[in-house]
């Protein structure tokens, strides 16, 4: 019996491809991780790649879309009170752990995982991919990460115990790879717009070509530290399930939490990617200016965290996508806001039905 092609057996298969890829990029990374010019490549190109997402959404969203977003206070409000101050008490529950569950050097890598910015990236794609209220998942993950820089630092030297600044150098870096590509999108939009509608595969790919960069990048850095070797396996588990327990906590009380204060469908998947989800990029930086030398093992639990938190986003971003008919989507969004209608209707439009 011929068997059919390997295309079609992992159709079959009760795994989502994109969960495999990402397995896959992990995998790659232990083996083949990114060391010296490759490791400055790879962080380049991936830099790049955040810069690109960002200029294909400033052309793709109308600037009423994003002035729309940028005046949805309610719900900036909420994913921050989620970032800054939902998740760093369940930080702070989590000392009870120590030392018989966590090690004090894992315990304060967790409490540190607890005070950094959402990602911005990554919520933007998942909530794209989810028919979210895009425009609002870029100026909340953008908010939260300016507002990162300054909060995470002194939350730290509260809660820690411990001194340490925050470089002006990664405002800039905020602003030339979020910002400035979103504007020049904003710019050529009346330009570009109407060929990424044409080409709207380009966009998907972006995304999650993008976050499976990211990924390789990261844990490429941790495998050449070699931080993996630091701590045992048994501690490790431990780890992973402390963490996969946050990580529902934070998902559930988004998800429903917004739900009980009154926010449409749209506006709840912005709210639950943006607040529920860890920033590696502005964490790492982070972790080497507050810990100094033990920056790679202070920076364990977000690598960690990280990860989880992309598999785990990626299956759910899929299942809102397929739960939620393209009609139902526009009808909620509309029910938001005007500027959230025409949002929502590009996302359809624009065939994101990952």
């Amino acid at each position: 019996m011929r068997r059919p092609p390997l295309p079609k057996l992992l159709s079959r298969l009760p795994v989502d491809g994109y969960i495999l890829a990402l397995v896959g990029t992990v995998a790659l990374a232990a083996l083949l991780p990114a060391r010296g010019p490759a490791a400055t490549a790879a962080e380049g190109a991936s830099t790049g790649a955040v810069a690109l997402l960002f200029f294909l959404y400033g052309a793709r969203l109308s600037t009423r879309e994003a002035m729309d977003g940028l005046r949805h206070w309610r719900l900036h409000l909420t994913v921050l009170a989620c970032t800054f101050v939902v998740f760093p008490v369940l930080g702070l529950a989590a000392r009870g752990l120590v030392p018989q569950i966590l090690p004090p050097t894992l315990y304060t890598g967790l409490l540190f995982l607890c005070l950094v910015p959402s990602t911005v990236q990554s919520s933007i794609a998942f909530t794209s991919i989810a028919r979210g209220n895009v425009a609002a998942a870029i100026c909340a993950g953008s908010f939260s990460s300016l507002v990162g820089i300054v909060v995470t630092p002194l939350l730290a030297g509260l809660v820690l115990h411990g001194g340490g600044g925050f470089s002006a150098g990664s405002l800039v870096s905020i602003v030339c790879q979020l910002l400035l590509p979103f504007l020049a999108g904003q710019l050529l939009r009346r330009w570009v717009g109407n060929w990424l509608i044409r080409h709207k595969k380009a966009l998907g790919y972006v995304d999650r070509g993008s976050i499976l960069l990211v990924v390789y990048t990261a844990f490429s850095a941790g495998m050449v530290q070699g931080i993996w070797h630091q701590v045992s396996a048994l501690r490790l588990l431990w780890l992973l399930g402390v963490e996969a327990v946050l990580l529902a906590v934070m998902l559930s009380a988004t998800w429903y939490g917004s739900k009980k204060l009154g926010f449409h469908r749209a506006d709840r998947i912005a709210i639950t990617f943006a607040g529920s989800k860890k920033s590696l990029a502005a964490g790492l930086p982070m972790a080497s200016v507050l810990f100094g030398a033990q920056a790679g093992l202070a920076a364990l639990p977000l690598m960690v965290f990280h990860q989880m938190q992309l598999m785990v986003c990626a299956v759910l971003a899929k299942r809102f996508a397929a739960s939620t008919a393209p009609e139902a989507a526009v009808a909620g969004a509309a029910a938001g806001s005007a500027a959230v209608t025409e949002a929502a209707g590009d996302v359809v439009a624009s065939g994101e039905r990952r």
